[in-house]
């Protein structure tokens, strides 16, 4: 599990020499934070965490209200495997292998799962989905520019969490017939589309916001050379445009085997220097972070500004040998 700061339980309080009163005076301090009905953790820790692992902890207190087993599943499921996904503010989410169409209550979102097949782990002491059909639920249940992030994960090595990478037909073959004819669908486009090139949550979500706007695709950890050799690989490259594009991730700057001895003010300034090395190389730069993928559109019109060009669509097509015929419409300048 990862290195997350205990629970505190209220029904524990006395374990811990605390009062009903003094546990709620705690609380309204600020000393402690409350997750959930009756589960606590240390404010000053809890302020320190980065969302994901809010979320991580909200499911780790269910874990310890619920009464009987519970099946974690989607967005729960991947945060106990620490695959990435899109989104802070997710409920927490199980199963439930009664088909009475799913419920909520408790704080818990359920949905139904058939039983026969179901394919449950044991992890961090929770039970949850197995890998492949967590990142199956997610990509039949969520739109595709979300479902590309945890595919792109799993198909390469976890060296974090010391998993394997899963193979392309595994996921396939996980598909069977638990969806329906739309979730298969949505699954497949996403699964065809995932790449285990992509560098890291925000790559892939970049690429399939990028897929969604039309535009051209995307070389990957494309290596950049200059008179003095290797600058580095691009994020993202388009030949025909000259073009890189470079995601900005907070991991760069702030986590260990990212800045490899540096400290984070290292860490821009080499970043800058080295970006400064592919511009005299002939190459537009354009860069973007988190708050540019959240802001609708705005990615879409950073690469358009920086040359990126579009897909060619089918009505683009042009055959040379049957010139269009004249007529009194304007015509366009590449066909003047």
């Amino acid at each position: 599990m990862r290195d997350l700061p205990p629970l505190l339980l209220a029904r524990d309080r006395l374990l811990h020499g605390l009062t009903a009163k003094e546990l709620a005076r705690r609380a309204a301090s600020g000393a402690l934070v409350r997750i959930r009905h009756g589960v606590y953790a240390e404010g000053s820790a809890w302020r320190e965490l980065q969302p994901w692992d809010h979320y991580r902890l909200r499911v780790q207190a269910a874990a310890e209200t619920l009464n009987g087993p519970t099946i974690f599943a989607r967005h729960s499921a991947a945060s106990v495997w620490n695959i990435p996904t899109i989104g802070v503010r997710h409920p927490v989410e199980a199963l439930t292998l009664k088909n009475d169409g799913g419920r909520s209550r408790a704080g818990v979102r359920r949905f139904f799962a058939d039983p026969s097949g179901l394919a449950v782990v044991r992890r961090e002491g929770l039970l949850v989905t197995d890998r492949i059909r967590t990142v199956l639920d997610l990509a039949a249940f969520t739109p595709f520019t979300e479902a590309v992030v945890p595919l792109d994960h799993v198909l390469k090595p976890d060296r974090t969490s010391g998993l394997s990478a899963l193979a392309v037909d595994a996921l396939v073959a996980g598909i069977g017939s638990r969806y329906t004819s739309t979730a298969q669908k949505r699954i497949r486009a996403a699964l065809s589309f995932a790449d285990p090139l992509a560098g890291s949550a925000g790559e892939s979500y970049s690429r399939s916001l990028m897929h969604l706007a039309g535009f051209e695709p995307p070389v990957l950890q494309q290596a950049i050379y200059d008179a003095d050799g290797l600058v580095g690989y691009a994020d993202f490259y388009w030949k025909n445009a000259r073009v890189v594009g470079e995601f900005d991730g907070v991991a760069k700057y702030v986590k260990p085997e990212f800045l490899k001895g540096r400290t984070a003010s290292q860490a821009v300034v080499d970043e800058k220097g080295r970006e400064n090395r592919i511009r005299a190389a002939g190459f537009n730069v354009v860069r973007w972070d988190w708050s540019d993928l959240m802001e609708p559109g705005r990615l879409e019109r950073m690469l358009a500004s920086g040359g990126v060009r579009r897909r060619r669509t089918r009505s683009a097509d042009f055959d040379a040998q049957n010139s269009p015929r004249r007529t009194n419409a304007l015509v366009l300048p590449e066909f003047r």
